[in-house]
C-alpha cells in the first residue's frame, strides 16, 4: 500500500464539532521548538561571535561584568538573522512530528480545513517577525553602536594595559608596560615604561613602586623610587635621572578617538533613508538606501517558510522516502531563497529601482508554497499534460 495524507478541506465545515482550542495547541506546539532551536543556533554562533571580545577584554585587563556586557550587546544583530531560520525548522519538524503521530490525519478527518490549521502557524509567524522587527529596527543598531564606542574606549584606555601583571604589554606601537606585581590595595611593585614613539629621544621610566590613581582630570601613574633614562645622538649618549616621586600623565599615551562615519549595521531606519551626514557619496547612500530595504524584507520570509514547511509535510505521500525527499527540497528551497535574498544585496547597492527583489522574493516563495497545498503539484501537472498529449498524438 501506498498511503496518501488525508487531504485538508480548502474551507471550514460549518456543523463540525472541533474542539475551539486546537488552534491554540497548535500554536503552543510550534512555540516550543522555536525557542528551543533560536537559543541552540544563537548559542553556536554567539560564542564564535564573541570570542575577539573575550581577547579584547584580557588584553586591557576589564572585569567579566564588562564581557558580558559586551557580548550582550551583540546578541540582536545575531537574533535577527536566526529567529526567521529557526522558526522554519522548528515549523517543520513540529508539523512533521503531528503528521508521525496522526494528529493532523484526525484533524483532517475531523474536518479541520487547511485554513483552520493555517491560522496558528501563521500566527507563531508574525510572533516571529514581531520580535525581528524589533531586533531589525532598534535592539540591533542599538546595540552595535554602544559596543563600538565601548570597544573604542576599551582600546584607548591605556590604565587597563597596566594592570596586567608579569606582561609586557604593547598597547599602541613603540609603546612598552610592564608591571611586576600588584596588591589588593592597588599598590604596584616594579614598573618599566618604555616609550619608543620618538626614535630619535626613546625615554624608559623605571621604579619600584606606584599607584594607579583616576584622577578627574585623567589617569595618573605615581612612581615612587625609580629613574628616567633618555638617549640621544643615536644611542650614543645616555642621560639618568633619579627621582624620589614622579608622575606620569597616561592619557598622553592613549589614542585619540577620530570620528568615522558610522557603519551600516549601526544605523537606524531614519538614518538609512536620511543620512544626517552631508556631502556624502552616492555611492554610500545606495548601499543605506539597499540596506533598509533588505531590513524591511527579512520578517516576510517567516510568512513564505511557514508555508513552504506547510506544503512539504500536507501535500505527497506518507512513505518514508518520499517523506524525507519532501522535508529535503522544502529545506533547500527555504535555503535558496533565503540565500537569494543575500545575494541580491550587492546588485540593489548598484542599482537602487531593484530593491523591489527584496520584497518579491518571499512573495514568490508563498505563491509558489500556496499553489503546491492548492494541489498544482510536478505530479498533478503532468497528469493533466498527458491527456492533451494523447489527444493530439490520436488527432
Amino acid at each position: 500500500m501506498d498511503p496518501k495524507i488525508p487531504e485538508f478541506s480548502s474551507r471550514p465545515q460549518t456543523g463540525s464539532a472541533r474542539p475551539r482550542r486546537l488552534p491554540l495547541y497548535i500554536l503552543t506546539q510550534l512555540l516550543g521548538p522555536v525557542a528551543l532551536l533560536t537559543l541552540l543556533l544563537t548559542s553556536v554562533i554567539w560564542l564564535v561571535s564573541c570570542l575577539q571580545y573575550l581577547d579584547l577584554v584580557i588584553n586591557r585587563g576589564q572585569s567579566a561584568f564588562t564581557f558580558l556586557y559586551l557580548i550582550l550587546l551583540v546578541l540582536p544583530g545575531l537574533l535577527a538573522a536566526i529567529m526567521p531560520i529557526a522558526f522554519f525548522f522548528a515549523t517543520l519538524i513540529t508539523l512533521q512530528r503531528l503528521q508521525g503521530d496522526s494528529e493532523l490525519v484526525a484533524m483532517a478527518t475531523a474536518g479541520y480545513s487547511l485554513r483552520q490549521l493555517a491560522m496558528p502557524i501563521l500566527a507563531c509567524a508574525a510572533i516571529v517577525m514581531v520580535f525581528t522587527y524589533a531586533c531589525i529596527f532598534y535592539l540591533g543598531p542599538a546595540g552595535q553602536r554602544t559596543l563600538r564606542d565601548k570597544v573604542s574606549d576599551i582600546r584607548a584606555d591605556m590604565a587597563g594595559a597596566l594592570l596586567n601583571e608579569g606582561d609586557f604589554n604593547t598597547s599602541q606601537r613603540g609603546l612598552t608596560v610592564f608591571i611586576r606585581q600588584m596588591s589588593n590595595k592597588g599598590e604596584i611593585n616594579g614598573i618599566l615604561v618604555h616609550n619608543n614613539r620618538d626614535r630619535a629621544q626613546p625615554v624608559t621610566y623605571i621604579a619600584e613602586k606606584g599607584i594607579l590613581a583616576q584622577t578627574p582630570a585623567g589617569a595618573r601613574l605615581i612612581m615612587v623610587n625609580g629613574t628616567i633614562e633618555t638617549s640621544g645622538q643615536g644611542g650614543k649618549q645616555l642621560q639618568v635621572l633619579h627621582f624620589d616621586s614622579y608622575v606620569i600623565n597616561l592619557d598622553q599615551f592613549s589614542t585619540p578617538a577620530n570620528y568615522t562615519l558610522r557603519k551600516v549595521q549601526e544605523r537606524f531606519m531614519g538614518e538609512l533613508f536620511w543620512p544626517p551626514e552631508k556631502g556624502l557619496d552616492q555611492r554610500i547612500r545606495n548601499q543605506f538606501f539597499a540596506e533598509a530595504h533588505n531590513r524591511i524584507s527579512q520578517p516576510l520570509y517567516c510568512i513564505a517558510f511557514a508555508l513552504i514547511a506547510m506544503a512539504a509535510v500536507l501535500r505527497g505521500r506518507r512513505q518514508r522516502g518520499s517523506v524525507a525527499m519532501r522535508l529535503t527540497v522544502a529545506g533547500l528551497a527555504a535555503m535558496g531563497l533565503r540565500i537569494a535574498g543575500y545575494g541580491i544585496m550587492g546588485v540593489a547597492q548598484r542599482n537602487p529601482p531593484l530593491v523591489a527583489i527584496f520584497y518579491l522574493l518571499p512573495v514568490l516563495g508563498s505563491a509558489g508554497a500556496i499553489a503546491f497545498l492548492a494541489g498544482y503539484t510536478p505530479a498533478s501537472l503532468l497528469a493533466r499534460m498527458r491527456p492533451v498529449q494523447i489527444a493530439r498524438t490520436g488527432a
